[in-house]
């Protein structure tokens, strides 16, 4: 029989959905630092991972070392190509351009907007013990608060707990202004509702500043750091024109500003794709790939990574103090196999794709 030590120390398993590059990810598998602190390994295992960005999977391969499987996330639920075993957490950042205030606030009259549903598809056949849910500040205010009561209610019904909570990433060691909805779900037979967000570790008086997180870069020639090249977009009127204050959190990285990230404090230049990394609390090891502009758009779409160690932390905890050692000692082994042919699986998941497009 196996003993209390050796059932905790079991890793929790994770599919990832619409994992981008992975700041999700990356905070909730934790060994990493940035500036200068260390956000030690969390109990969590990525076992599966996907998204429809072929960009994005490259730059995701090559810093996890795993693999993430391309394509529509509708392709593989038709293809049931999702691990053969149960998970015991389902992550996931739906697609939120069409909630922001900086987009179109298309919501659910858009077929990204309703993206959401293949999660809650996922979430319907997996059944894990706790799903985590990120989108932006502007779901909550979505047809006069009906969105936000809408996605409760779908993940509710599957009979979860669902709880939601406004994060803003400032306090939690990122030095960015960025704002962010969490969705948490606890199944009900197994768990009580989370309750227990992430603490706060900084305030606003002791924010992480800009020339804190970036001034070491700001005389640094292109290319002299991995990502550290800039786009050349002349000013204009859209979004994205201003300059940074350096005695600052930066503001919220943006995902479709066509080159049009803001402005570094000193005027010369746009933000470098790096400083944006770096806003965004992504380690300086973390490298984005294939081009500057694909970068720019990784990471406006990532969850910062500091913040996500936070939420990790925090789910951590609360599947240690309240999933049974019974449930826990019953869990399947992480890292199994996926179900089906892969060739079979990414034409469907391209032809997704097409779909969608």
């Amino acid at each position: 029989m196996a003993t209390k030590n050796e059932i905790k120390n079991k890793k929790y398993s994770v599919i990832s959905l619409f994992s981008g590059c992975g700041g999700l990810d990356l905070g909730f598998t934790g060994g990493f630092s940035f500036l200068g602190k260390n956000y030690p390994r969390r109990n969590f295992e990525i076992i599966w991972a996907n998204d429809i960005d072929e960009n994005a999977c490259q730059t995701f391969r090559k810093n996890f070392k795993k693999q993430i499987f391309w394509g529509d996330i509708n392709g593989y639920l038709r293809a049931n190509a999702l691990p053969d075993h149960h998970a015991d957490v389902v992550l996931g950042g739906f697609p939120c351009q069409d909630f922001s205030y900086a987009g179109k606030r298309m919501g659910f009259r858009n077929d990204r907007g309703r993206l959401y549903k293949s999660m809650v598809e996922v979430v319907r056949r997996v059944r894990p013990y706790i799903f985590v849910a990120e989108n932006v500040k502007g779901l909550l205010t979505m047809d006069e608060g009906g969105a936000i009561k809408k996605v409760v209610r779908d993940f509710g019904a599957l009979g979860y707990h669902v709880e939601y909570y406004l994060l803003k990433a400032a306090n939690y060691g990122v030095p960015q202004t960025r704002e962010r909805v969490l969705i948490i779900g606890a199944r009900r037979l197994a768990l009580p509702p989370f309750q227990t967000p992430p603490k706060h570790v900084l305030t606003k008086e002791n924010w992480v500043t800009l020339k804190e997180a970036i001034g070491d870069l700001e005389n640094l020639r292109a290319g002299a750091a991995s990502n550290h090249y800039w786009s050349g977009a002349k000013k204009n009127n859209g979004q994205g024109n201003n300059l940074v204050s350096a005695d600052k959190p930066g503001p919220t990285m943006r995902t479709e500003h066509h080159g049009n990230i803001e402005w570094h404090w000193n005027g010369k230049r746009r933000l470098s794709a790096r400083e944006a990394a770096r806003i965004q609390s992504f380690p300086d090891n973390f490298v984005f790939y294939p081009s500057t502009s694909s970068a720019y758009k990784q990471i406006g779409n990532a969850v910062p990574p500091v913040m996500a160690w936070h939420i990790a932390k925090a789910i951590e905890n609360f599947l240690d103090r309240n999933l049974s050692h019974d449930l826990r000692q019953k869990r399947r082994p992480s890292g199994g196999r996926v179900s089906g042919v892969i060739g079979e699986i990414q034409a469907l998941a391209i032809e997704g794709i097409k779909q969608t497009s």
